[in-house]
């Protein structure tokens, strides 16, 4: 089984196909499995690999609190393409993989061709940010204390989960008990390490405006705690485009993965072309009727 080291972590990762690289962040109820259906789309056309992050075995999971953090999720992205001699790549991330992507961007932009950014906004709405962070650290120190099964089984069947519940039974199933096989101490390290303490997004705001990097946001329309975060990513990053997916939760990869790869899919096409642009700045108007003057 191959392994990529970071630091303070051997990184499990998995590859498929040819091309310009495309590299896969999951999310922290999910692991590499959860790309399963890019990584079959996608490696007709790419180079695709997803890993495992830190704390997600067969990835090392490190007993020290320190070897976790949001800053850490983000150099083991750089880490992986390094320790595949990987100058630039296309990054796609969900939830906690969104929020690593996003970081990569903003830090690593030499590193990256383009970013998308799914179910990007937990605990980054304004005014939210100290009640998220106390309720993640207490489902930190129970995954840990209690284990997958008693803690994992009602998180998995969250309000922005119910929807992927409804529409697929058996991928759902599939999803679930991928989460209750994972590590609890990996599990808890990871929430209180990576997901408590990271900076709020609307914190970063100067930082993401000066991201030029071509970015496309997705969303679910019932995905509640990102709806608005994602409306503040669109109206600050000049090189996104927001994409809302109608009647979803999280995790529209799983959820929805047609709509995701096709949507995907012509996004990395516009790339690949050079044809994804910044916004152009008239439409950022004070009329509804009237564009913004042009900057001369």
């Amino acid at each position: 089984m191959p392994y990529i080291q970071a630091e303070g972590a051997k990184l499990d990762y998995e590859e498929a196909g040819s091309g310009d690289p495309i590299v896969f962040v999951h999310e922290f109820a999910d692991d590499l499995r959860g790309w399963e259906l890019q990584m079959r789309y996608f490696s007709r056309s790419y180079r695709c690999i997803a890993y495992n992050a830190r704390g997600f075995e067969p990835s090392e999971v490190p007993s020290d609190p320190a070897l976790y953090s949001q800053d850490i999720a983000t150099d083991d992205i750089a880490a992986v393409l390094r320790g595949l001699d990987i100058e630039k790549a296309h990054i796609v991330g969900c939830s906690m993989g969104a929020f690593a992507a996003l970081h990569f961007g903003m830090r690593y932009p030499e590193m990256a061709l383009s970013l998308v950014v799914a179910g990007c906004g937990y605990g980054a709405e304004k005014g939210k940010g100290d009640d998220f962070s106390a309720e993640v650290a207490q489902f930190a120190t129970s995954f840990i204390e209690k284990g997958m099964a008693e803690v994992g089984t009602p998180y998995s069947l969250g309000p922005t989960r119910v929807q992927f519940q409804n529409k697929d039974a058996r991928g759902f199933a599939e999803f679930q008990e991928r989460f209750l096989g994972h590590s609890a101490q990996g599990t808890g390290l990871t929430m209180g390490g990576v997901q408590a303490k990271r900076p709020s997004l609307y914190d970063l705001e100067d930082e993401l405006r000066k991201l030029t990097i071509p970015t496309l946001l997705v969303v679910g329309d019932e995905e509640e705690p990102c709806l608005e975060t994602n409306l503040f990513l669109k109206r600050t990053i000049s090189s996104s485009g927001l994409l809302i997916i109608p009647r979803t939760g999280h995790a529209a990869n799983l959820e929805e993965p047609a709509m995701f790869n096709g949507a995907v899919a012509e996004f990395l096409a516009k790339v690949d072309h050079d044809s994804w642009g910044l916004r152009d700045p008239r439409s950022v108007s004070s009329s509804s009727l009237v564009a913004a003057p042009a900057k001369s």
